[in-house]
């Protein structure tokens, strides 16, 4: 019988080497600016000359395409449209939503890009599970779900999405997990690909919690650390320049 994504996610699978450098802008980061810095950064992990590097940042509203969006998932560009270069489909970013860019190796992460999947929504369960939320993964539906039983019988709201590239063995993308975005501003695409009307999306402060920022980033890294190993906080060079209107 093959595996389930629950099956394959480990806990505390740490990697032998450095520890991850992880950053937290304090700025919004523009969109182009965020994909030059990563594709930098990866090209360099891969190559043996720089670390890896789980970054945190905000974009302004706007919204993505992976290379699996459809046309007529775009109902309405309210915001700038840009290709992502990611797998998956459309999503939107904006301010109150944190979004991880996890640039990590895989060749010594285990090699398994499903796996890693996985693992990325392990992370994002007990993250929420800090702030006693009860996040679960679907096998048909990537990202991260809760159960919405004040809306009716089998409704279900997306908190975080999840999409990633991998470019010779090192990640690309990550995660974006809504704190408290204006959730309108989901409605100018199908998010994801999932129409059904009983699947919506929610945040922290959508169930009701008034989570800062900066204790949501706390429990990414405290739980980050538990499944991926230590990281060091530290005030990384990113180049090219990695803020909007740089």
């Amino acid at each position: 019988m093959a595996k389930t994504r629950d099956d394959i996610a480990v806990l505390a699978r740490a990697a032998p080497g450095a520890p991850a450098a992880w950053r937290v802008e304090t700025a919004p980061v523009a969109y182009e600016n965020a994909l030059a810095v990563m594709a930098a950064r990866a090209a360099a992990i891969a190559a043996g000359e720089a670390g890896e590097l789980v970054w945190l940042i905000e974009h302004p509203a706007l919204y993505t395409a992976g290379t699996s969006a459809r046309p007529e998932h775009l109902v309405e560009a309210r915001f700038p449209v840009f290709a992502a270069g990611r797998g998956g489909q459309f999503t939107y970013h904006g301010p109150g939503q944190r979004v991880a860019y996890v640039m990590l190796d895989l060749r010594r992460r285990g090699g398994d890009v499903r796996r890693f999947v996985a693992d990325l929504e392990e992370w994002l369960i007990c993250t929420l599970a800090a702030f006693n939320i009860r996040g679960e993964r679907r096998e048909d539906r990537i990202g991260v779900w809760v159960r919405r039983r004040d809306k009716g019988e089998g409704c279900e709201d997306k908190i975080a999405a999840i999409g990633i590239r991998v470019k010779r063995w090192v990640s690309l993308h990550g995660i974006a997990l809504n704190v408290a975005p204006d959730l309108s501003h989901f409605s100018g695409i199908v998010p994801c690909g999932v129409s059904e009307p009983r699947y919506g999306v929610t945040s922290l402060a959508d169930l009701g919690l008034n989570a800062s920022m900066g204790a949501v980033d706390s429990a990414l890294q405290r739980e980050f650390d538990a499944l991926f190993g230590p990281t060091v906080n530290a005030n990384v060079e990113l180049a090219p320049a990695d803020r909007e209107g740089a």
